[in-house]
């Protein structure tokens, strides 16, 4: 039993502590609280953002001697929005919300993932009807291991998990984002994912 903190108690938040729970893991969520972030991430190995894009930065900054030594999952995308509330641009065009964490918070071990996808496929992958693909990004091979297991718990099988490499990699999965919109507008909100065909 790992125990998790996840940051940020929306949709995407909610719906990961909960299948996280299900799999046997010790799982915190911390809410807006002043607080609430800190406390959860203090006690816990592993750290999920999925707090909003925009502001993770900040947040994620503000807890940098909470994140030491941490593994922190990043699956949130750092876009602006536009009328509609669905993604327009990237905030870190030719670098990435990934990037910008590790440098931020080099003591800590960022992995990228679960950022391609629409949030109900991050725990019910199988019930797609063609074979998804989940991606990891990170510099860290231990840190991805152990998000490999994770991903696992979630219902990912083994072959659906591509390692990208590097941290620089997540530019590449969080401009996928892009497609999400146009993918809604054209199709609705039926549960979809950015998946490699071979």
């Amino acid at each position: 039993m790992t125990t998790i903190a996840v940051l940020g108690n929306g949709r995407v938040g909610g719906n990961l502590a909960a299948a996280l729970t299900r799999a046997g893991h010790k799982v915190a969520v911390a809410d807006r609280a002043p607080g609430a972030a800190a406390d959860a991430a203090q006690s816990a190995r592993i750290v999920i953002n999925a707090t909003p894009g925009a502001g993770s930065l900040d947040r994620l900054t503000a807890l940098r001697e909470e994140l030491r030594d941490k593994i922190l999952v990043d699956v949130s995308n750092a876009t602006t929005d536009g009328p509609d509330g669905l993604p327009t641009d990237l905030i870190y065009p030719g670098s990435s919300l990934a990037e910008q964490l590790q440098q931020a918070l080099p003591e800590t071990s960022v992995v990228k993932t679960l950022n391609t996808m629409l949030f109900p496929v991050m725990t019910s992958p199988a019930t797609l009807t063609q074979t998804p693909t989940v991606f990891l990004s990170g510099e860290d091979p231990q840190a991805k291991q152990t998000v490999r297991e994770l991903l696992t718990d979630l219902g990912w099988q083994k072959e659906w998990i591509t390692d990208l490499g590097g941290i620089r990699t997540a530019r590449a999965t969080e401009a996928a984002i892009l497609f999400v919109p146009h993918v809604i507008r054209s199709s609705g909100f039926t549960p979809f994912a950015v998946s490699i065909a071979r």
